[in-house]
């Protein structure tokens, strides 16, 4: 079967060539077609006759370079005929050294199109941005969602409305397998494709795939005398600081970077939290002690908006230098437990549990939408484990 592919721009119509056939070739030229040995093909007027290629050809595809069709990638061209005994046509075809180097180059061209095509196209993914925006997603969550819908497509090589329940789980699998993703990216992959086919595809093709199992690991925490060697291992006041209100305001690492010197309210001694997870705003509690150091780290530093100012002192420090801070602190420390800067929040609510703190207020100072999140840290909480005596010192 001979099929070929008219890729139309503006102002020319190209048909790229796979394999020789001499037959083909001769057509190709009465029909006024200009061999093109740079594109490897052949260049038509952009006002051919269509119907004319139709009458010798069993399958024509009208391609257009700016919006191929989702059922035709580029890199999927099928064959003209193979035909190796190369004779010249007209004067107009390379000898056959000429020909192999360039078979060899076009060959090559195809393989990196077909890992450079894009099956997300550009109106699909405006789509999906602007669905997210709708609702006013966070900005991390935006960018996972839409990361995770273009690497389902193009690892699976597929366009979107191809995809079915199978092409996500077989997904799913490689990440899985290959990166060893927990059960939590798992979910936040599934959840922003099972978005993207809900409000964007407009169909619930995908409701079928179950959520992996989501693993149920406890919090670790570190012990008072750990963090206190944690916060002073700095001798740098600001990342001293940034430690210190992490883990005696129980922040997320998120919410400590974004602080403004408005949001401190030293009479009160609360922090307001501008917009946490989940889009939400609430206050938690300002340390005596933490208050005092940073009294004094204002005092001594023109801190006019950012609380922790960047390089720059136009933005806020990034998430990602946080981390570095606790890290370094943490190799200063010696501390050998394979922890992040989260366990800071971690231990702040293990720790107010164990000094009998009511647990609905260790939710509200968190921020968890849900009881249930919170009471996780009964179970690393040592309040009541500490009246319990091991059967073995019973018997010794």
């Amino acid at each position: 079967m001979n099929v070929i592919y008219l890729i139309c721009d503006e102002n020319t119509v190209r048909i790229p060539i796979t394999g020789f056939n001499d037959q083909v070739f001769r057509q190709f030229k009465l029909l006024g077609g200009t061999w093109d040995a740079a594109y490897f093909g052949f260049v038509f007027n952009h006002q051919i006759d269509v119907k004319k290629f139709k009458r010798y050809f069993n399958i024509v595809f009208i391609v257009s370079e700016k919006s191929p069709p989702q059922s035709i990638p580029l890199a999927q061209f099928q064959v003209i005929g193979m035909n190796d005994n190369l004779d010249k046509i007209g004067g107009e075809l390379s000898p056959q050294e000429k020909y192999i180097e360039e078979k060899s180059r076009f060959y090559k061209q195809l393989n990196n199109a077909k890992k450079d095509i894009e099956y997300l196209q550009e109106p699909m993914l405006k789509k999906l941005e602007a669905e997210l925006g709708a609702r006013k997603f966070a900005v991390t969550t935006r960018k996972a969602y839409v990361l995770y819908v273009k690497r389902l497509c193009n690892t699976i090589k597929k366009f979107p409305e191809n995809i079915f329940v199978d092409d996500v789980k077989e997904f799913l699998s490689i990440l899985e397998k290959e990166e060893k993703s927990s059960a939590a990216k798992l979910n936040l992959a599934l959840s922003g494709i099972k978005f993207f086919y809900r409000y964007v595809i407009k169909d619930n093709r995908i409701k079928e795939q179950k959520r992996p199992v989501q693993d149920k690991k406890l919090p670790k925490v570190l012990s008072a005398e750990e963090i206190l060697n944690l916060i002073y291992a700095h001798s740098n006041e600001k990342h001293r600081l940034l430690l210190m209100l992490v883990y005696s305001s129980g922040l997320r690492v998120g919410e400590a970077v974004k602080l403004k010197k408005e949001d401190i309210d030293f009479s009160r001694k609360v922090i307001y939290i501008n917009l946490g997870k989940g889009r939400k705003d609430r206050y938690t509690m300002l340390s005596e002690k933490a208050a005092h150091f940073l009294s004094d780290y204002l005092q001594k530093n023109n801190i006019e908006k950012w609380l922790f100012p960047g390089q720059s002192g136009k933005n806020h420090l990034a998430i990602r230098s946080a981390q570095r801070i606790f890290e370094n602190a943490i190799e200063k420390a010696a501390i050998t437990k394979n922890v992040s800067i989260h366990n800071l929040r971690h231990s702040f609510a293990t720790h107010l549990l164990e000094s009998g703190t009511d647990i609905r207020y260790i939710q509200d100072l968190l921020g968890h939408s849900s009881i249930r999140t919170t009471e996780r840290y009964t179970h690393v909480a040592k309040k009541s484990v500490l009246k319990i005596k091991s059967p073995l010192d019973g018997i010794m």
